[in-house]
């Protein structure tokens, strides 16, 4: 029978290894595609990089929905497992994943028909607009795969078991690695053979993910049509915030790499080589959410908020410490990552600005993400959906609109960067309100005093 893990001992414990753990996994994926660009980087066309720039940021868009589902998954089963109720958190996973199909589907098809208009709206155009359709046409139909993929691994993290998580997904990142030259160099498909070694990728993640879940685990039950529509109620509850909170960040982005288009393919693809580099190196910024999201869930449904309240703190110590010292690395090694990718003018020029004024901003990041993890495990999602929605607006748009007017394309990261920093204050600020409302409501009542004879 499974338990909640998480509800005894060192709450930093638990977070380091859920958050080493869950590092190493989003390393692989994120190394990956830092090679991706290194690979297309090598065939020497400045268009390509800026065409994996435009086509992540609509792929950004898909990710975030199945991390939005995912999260509904994990949060579910971690709360189910808490109040000690085993068959409920069974009969939430494969409900999730129906639910999951059901949305990835028409939503794959819509993109995939819409391709080519996005792209326009992105500022895409020539040579970089004809790449970036074909690595999207290519990828986009296997989002379903990626949702299955997504949601079991959210699973595998709700139950404590980090360890298979992590397999899985360094299973699907060595499938990428080994295609990737063989596919981009040896057949000479470029763009598409990246897409290809991607779609491989996650299908082996979901494959492993479920045999984890099901033979390991043994926790897919059977799919009773009665039983799924009462679920979609808790399931869409998480996941529709969810959802709505983590595409606000690939929002926010569009509009950034389409002010950063206004100043040509070369300052695209500086862009597009930090959106790579940046996740590589701060991928214990990014593991933030998935790691701590379970413990704060079961902690939540044992009714342990003092414990909840002690996570965040944990998380928070933690990212600053780790910030810190990848922030050294970066600014020391700058001018070789520039060589490393054989960009000059803008490209070059942003590449330096983040690696060493830009990157501290990833604290308040890190903030954000471990109190979107909060939110959505405390019942009040809705109030990551606000903040990260008002990040992408209010946080991105005017900072990075008067950020270009004076300071042309670095200005664009410096009002990104200044907006993070603003809304990673605001989340924690809100989150541990919320948690000492929390507190509050579940104190004992004091005992009422004996009338005096």
């Amino acid at each position: 029978m499974q338990t909640a893990r998480f509800v005894s001992g060192s709450t930093r414990r638990h977070i380091i290894i859920m958050t080493g753990t869950q590092t190493l996994s989003l390393l692989a994926i994120f190394l990956v595609d830092f090679i991706d660009m290194l690979f297309l980087s090598m065939l020497g066309e400045v268009e390509l990089a800026a065409a994996i720039g435009y086509s992540g940021t609509i792929l950004f868009f898909t990710t975030s929905i199945c991390i939005g589902l995912s999260i509904a998954s994990g949060a579910l089963v971690a709360r189910a497992l808490g109040a000690n109720e085993p068959v409920r958190a069974k009969r939430f996973i494969i409900n999730s994943y129906i639910a999951s199909l059901v949305c990835t589907i028409p939503i794959a098809l819509a993109i995939w028909l819409a391709t080519p208009a996005l792209l326009n709206m992105l500022g895409a155009t020539g040579r970089a607009h004809e790449l970036a359709s074909l690595y999207l046409r290519i990828i986009i139909p296997s989002m379903p795969l990626l949702a299955l993929a997504m949601a079991s691994n959210g699973v595998l993290r709700g139950v404590g078991d980090a360890r298979r998580s992590l397999y899985a997904m360094l299973m699907g990142s060595a499938v990428n690695a080994i295609l990737d030259p063989i596919l981009i160099f040896g057949l000479g498909l470029g763009i598409a053979g990246a897409a290809l070694a991607s779609i491989a990728a996650r299908l082996t993640i979901m494959l492993v993910s479920l045999y984890y879940v099901c033979r390991v685990h043994r926790l897919l039950d059977r799919f009773q049509p009665s039983l799924f529509w009462p679920d979609l109620r808790p399931f869409f509850s998480i996941a529709l915030p969810a959802i709505l909170t983590n595409i606000a960040t690939p929002v926010g982005n569009a509009y950034v790499i389409a002010s950063m288009a206004t100043f040509g393919d070369s300052a695209v693809a500086g862009s597009s080589i930090i959106s790579r580099l940046a996740p590589v190196a701060f991928c214990a910024v990014f593991a933030l959410s998935g790691s701590v999201g379970p413990i704060i869930g079961q902690n939540f449904g044992a009714k342990r908020i003092d414990r909840v309240r002690q996570t965040l703190w944990d998380s928070l110590q933690l990212v600053t410490l780790y910030v810190l010292i990848i922030w050294l690395l970066l600014a020391v090694s700058r001018h070789l990552i520039v060589a490393l990718f054989g960009v000059s003018d803008d490209a070059a020029a942003l590449i330096l600005l983040f690696c060493l004024w830009l990157t501290p901003s990833f604290i308040f990041n890190g903030a954000s993400f471990a109190s979107n993890a909060a939110f959505n495990n405390l019942g009040v999602a809705h109030y990551a959906t606000l903040l990260n929605f008002g990040k992408a607006t209010i946080g991105t748009i005017p900072f990075v609109y008067f950020g270009s007017l004076w300071y042309g394309a670095a200005g664009v990261m410096i009002g990104q960067a200044l907006g993070a920093i603003l809304f990673g204050i605001l989340g924690s600020v809100v989150v541990f309100a919320h948690i000492a409302r929390l507190e509050h409501q579940t104190a004992a009542p004091p005992q009422a005093t004996p009338p005096t004879p």
